[in-house]
């Protein structure tokens, strides 16, 4: 947990702060409400994402869209073949002489 703060502590913090930034002191600030703003929406986002999925009317694991048996598409995945004949040797890379 974070210790709480005083009044005491809390100047000490805006005095370095305002020693260290300066004039600078309100774009750092606007720039770091930014960015929490930003983080809070992507929180959101993935609450949201959370909460659609357990309020689905069927209680399926996956994300993919359902799909009529009408519409389902198989997909294949190449099988694997042992080879028939043996290797064939490969001739090793021999550089060519550079022509100018």
């Amino acid at each position: 947990m974070l210790p709480q703060l005083g009044l005491l502590e809390m100047m000490v913090v805006m005095g370095v702060a305002v020693l260290l930034f300066g004039k600078r002191l309100p774009e750092v600030g606007r720039s770091l409400g930014k960015g929490i703003i930003e983080f809070k929406k992507g929180l959101r986002g993935i609450e949201d994402g959370f909460d659609i999925s357990s309020h689905s009317t069927s209680h399926r694991y996956d994300d993919r869209p359902r799909t009529s048996t009408s519409d389902h598409v198989e997909t294949s995945v190449p099988k694997f073949e042992a080879p028939t004949s043996a290797p064939v040797p490969q001739m090793e890379y021999e550089p060519q002489p550079a022509q100018d």
